[in-house]
């Protein structure tokens, strides 16, 4: 049982006020975290960090990075790094509040290959709200294309290293707050969602809650998919459509559905995706032997049906994962990212060099055999596809997917197939300890056309509000044990537009607009749409 499972009996208030300790006693403290002896891992520094006296770098992801962390309050700030093997070097660093700790861990995700701590994917919120928080580097640094012939750093990086971070994180912790018993939770999207999958199927007794966004968990085939839309973007010159073309195509889809799928007049994005039937042979077609950004060529109308139609075995014809989620196709990391020579295969192709080194070549792979011995080598370490989470479910662990239903680089397909196999596998008691919610309009776990902000990571404010607030409403879940039925959304005045507001959903429902303002929640009620999808993966690629 872990030290956060015994908690379950305190009510919130009354644990913090057990746990508070004064600022001046905390900050003493910080330095002599240095001294505490840890197996498998050893602690490289503590030092008290003065209220917005951290220093971060501007990222493309986090341009504000600078702006977030000059509001933040005091804290003591560990670096660790862990080792469980000879090969592995997990760098991790925990942020313990010197004032007002609300009484919880909470780990934070990374995102792509990892290689660096991430601090603006939970951590600075996480601080802000109250909790101790927790990254790590997934033992990947400075770069997962370095780590060819490492195969202890692909274990790091599958899920070993989110349980270092965690298991250090807590005894941190216990340390510093003396202490013996605390709530976990974890949050993370993308690659983070993916190590929270794993915490909840690999490690269950990690975290009390776990919230896991646009989840890239089926790790072997989300690589297979990102393949895939590259070789046919490249296949040749005639074959990738240009940013403008894909603007064509994007403008074409709305047109074709939007605001038809129960959404609200004006709505530049789609509420049902899958109730959209869009055809690419109605685009206006450029004349032969000439393109323009106002038109698509036959071969690019080929690359259209073979992205939406996603990636299958050549010889059998078994679906390998999703294809591209139609109204998704102009957002970041869509087509246009996913078919760049120069960035794209460093960014995503790691698993094929780790399994075929110097024998893989994008164009030549073979989507049967080639993939047979990506998953033999590679699938155990990275995936994690398990559905049957009975032992996260019977101590008491809430479970809480979201996914943008604009999401180019994980088709929302494949995170409902996933909740749907979850439910299946509890024989329908998903319902006490499970929820997905659907984002209308978000792309890949921010951001995006619709009204998508609930204080998920990458996000860049504490929302004001616990309606408002996912991470916070799992908590409310998971120590009060009642599960949510919907979360209010935001997006912020801007562009000409008013601040708005939109119910996000408890799947199988979605947002539908009934009348008056459509920036007002009140103009839209949650309806049930249909379950499941049509793109489901065969049973050899949920290995």
């Amino acid at each position: 049982m872990s030290l956060s499972s015994r908690t379950a009996g305190l009510a919130a208030a009354g644990f913090l006020s057990l746990v508070a300790a004064p600022a001046a006693a905390q900050a003493t403290d910080c330095s002599a975290l240095a001294r505490t002896t840890l197996t498998g891992a050893h602690i490289v520094s503590a030092v008290p960090v003065a209220a917005g006296g951290l220093e971060g770098a501007a990222s493309a992801i986090a341009p504000d990075l600078a702006q977030r962390v000059a509001s933040m309050p005091a804290f003591c700030r560990v670096k660790a790094t862990a080792t469980p093997t000879s090969d592995s070097q997990i760098g991790i660093e925990i942020w313990l509040p010197l004032q007002k700790w609300n009484g919880r861990l909470l780990g934070t995700g990374n995102g792509g290959g990892a290689g660096q701590i991430a601090y603006e994917m939970g951590m600075i919120e996480g601080l802000k709200r109250g909790f101790a928080v927790a990254n790590t580097d997934m033992g990947t640094a400075p770069d997962i294309n370095g780590t060819i012939g490492h195969p202890e750093r692909w274990i790091d990086f599958g899920h070993r290293a989110t349980h270092e971070m965690t298991r250090v994180a807590k005894t941190m912790v216990s340390a510093y707050y003396e202490v013996a018993s605390f709530r976990s939770y974890f949050e993370g999207c993308s690659t983070g969602g993916q190590q929270a999958l794993s915490a909840a199927q690999r490690y269950p007794s990690d975290y009390d809650g776990i919230l896991a966004g646009d989840t890239g968990n089926n790790r072997t085939h989300s690589a297979s998919y990102f393949l895939w839309n590259y070789a046919a973007l490249n296949a040749s010159p005639l074959a990738k459509l240009s940013v403008g073309q894909w603007s064509v195509v994007s403008r074409a889809v709305l047109a074709s559905c939007a605001s038809k799928d129960g959404g609200a007049p004006g709505d530049t994005f789609l509420t049902d995706p899958r109730r959209c039937s869009f055809d690419p042979a109605t685009l206006p077609v450029c004349r032969t032997g000439t393109s323009a950004d106002t038109c698509v060529t036959a071969p690019q109308v080929a690359t259209l049906r073979r992205l939406y139609a996603g990636p299958t075995n050549p010889r059998t014809g078994e679906r390998i994962y999703a294809g591209l989620t139609l109204g998704s196709e102009d957002q970041p990391l869509g087509p246009v990212m996913q078919g760049d020579p120069k960035t794209w295969p460093d960014q995503q192709f790691y698993p094929f060099r780790w399994t075929l080194g110097s024998a893989f070549e994008a164009s030549r792979f073979n989507f049967d055999s080639d993939l047979d011995r990506v998953d033999a080598q590679l699938a155990s370490t990275l995936n994690a596809n398990a559905a049957d989470l009975t032992d996260f479910a019977r101590r008491g662990g809430k479970l809480m997917l979201y996914t943008g239903l604009a999401d180019p680089a994980v088709p929302f397909a494949e995170v409902v197939n996933y909740y749907e196999r979850v439910g299946r596998s509890a024989d329908g008691s998903d319902q006490d300890f499970a929820r997905l919610f659907l984002v209308p309009g978000m792309g890949h776990c921010f951001g995006g056309p619709g009204v998508t902000d609930i204080g998920q990571p990458f996000t860049t404010a504490v929302p004001p509000a616990r309606e408002n607030d996912a991470l916070m409403t799992l908590v409310a879940w998971t120590e009060d044990g009642k599960p949510p039925a919907m979360l209010i959304a935001r997006k912020p005045a801007g562009n000409g537009q008013p601040a708005k507001e939109r119910p996000i959903c408890a799947y199988p429902a979605l947002p539908e607009y009934r009348r008056g303002d459509t920036s007002k929640r009140s103009s839209f009620t949650c309806v049930p749409h249909a379950r499941g999808v049509d793109q489901r993966p065969a049973g050899r690629y949920l290995n």
